[in-house]
């Protein structure tokens, strides 16, 4: 009851944000779960001995946000500048042994953690960028739902038993299926709602359908990927899930694994489609 209760909380609030937040509660949302994100793993980090000052690690998730929001095109100069901060830092107030694996980790952590979400915001100010960022929630909520429940009752054949004992070979097709089911799902009642009121055309698209099942299916993998990818910072850390803040789904990395890999995925999909002008989703 726990787990059904705080993802109804969880998808409301994502919900509301999407339909009636500004554009800059959208990104301070991202921000702060991002924060959150991120110390659970440094917690990771200190496991293996390769702390990460957390004035560091707010200053820099907060400087990444505010050059997404004002600045997109330095974003990259601002991970080198946080970066060669914490390499300055470990340098001088590590032991040397330490220096390379502390700033590795901090690199990583940007690269993991922050900036897939810094990325929320960016693909809701897109051309139909509603009704991508709610076909990207779809799919990667919607695939985890079914792998964990027809894997926990039908699956039998392990899906990466090093990484994930608990996943199946039956519960990833699933997710697939769920993915693909509930993406099209979207995708038709956009078309519904356009025919219906054409004043309403947040959900709209105007790519194909099978564009978007193809689409579906790519993300749906990406976003597999992802939670298999936790699962081995998990393993090597030697814990079972991230946090514990929201009730009966453990961390916060624990829920946004998969959307930590497919949303990076969606942007270069959309990177693409914008290069070779391909049309809009």
């Amino acid at each position: 009851m726990k787990r059904i209760l705080t993802a109804i909380v969880l998808i409301a609030l994502v919900f509301a944000l999407i339909f009636l937040g500004k554009s800059w509660m959208i990104t301070v949302a991202a921000a702060v779960v991002a924060v959150l994100a991120a110390m659970e793993f440094r917690a990771f980090a200190d496991a293996g001995k390769c702390p990460i000052p957390l004035w560091w690690l707010v200053s820099a998730v907060a400087l990444f946000f505010l050059a997404t929001y004002f600045r997109p095109t330095d974003t990259i100069a601002v991970v080198s500048f946080v970066t060669l901060v914490l390499f300055a830092v470990a340098a001088f107030r590590m032991s040397l042994d330490l220096v390379l694996w502390q700033t590795s980790v901090g690199l990583l952590m940007l690269l993991y953690v922050v900036y897939p979400l810094t990325l929320i915001p960016q693909i809701l100010n897109e051309e139909n960028g509603t009704a991508l960022l709610l076909f990207l929630f779809l799919c990667v909520w919607s695939g985890d739902i079914a792998a964990l429940y027809v894997g926990k009752r039908f699956g039998k054949h392990k899906f990466s038993p090093r990484l994930s004992p608990n996943k199946t070979w039956e519960g990833a097709i699933a997710s697939v299926v769920a993915s693909c089911a509930f993406g099209m799902g979207l995708v038709l009642l956009g078309d519904w709602f356009t025919q219906q009121n054409s004043s309403f055309t947040r959900l709209h698209t105007t790519e194909p359908w099978w564009v978007f099942l193809i689409l579906a299916v790519v993300l749906n993998a990406a976003a597999q990927f992802g939670d298999l990818l936790e699962s081995a910072l998990k393993r090597g850390a030697g814990v079972k899930d991230s946090g514990t803040m929201l009730p009966g789904h453990g961390g916060i990395l624990d829920r946004i694994d998969a959307l930590l890999v497919a949303a990076p995925v969606l942007w270069f999909v959309i990177a693409v489609r914008d290069t070779f002008s391909m049309g809009s989703l």
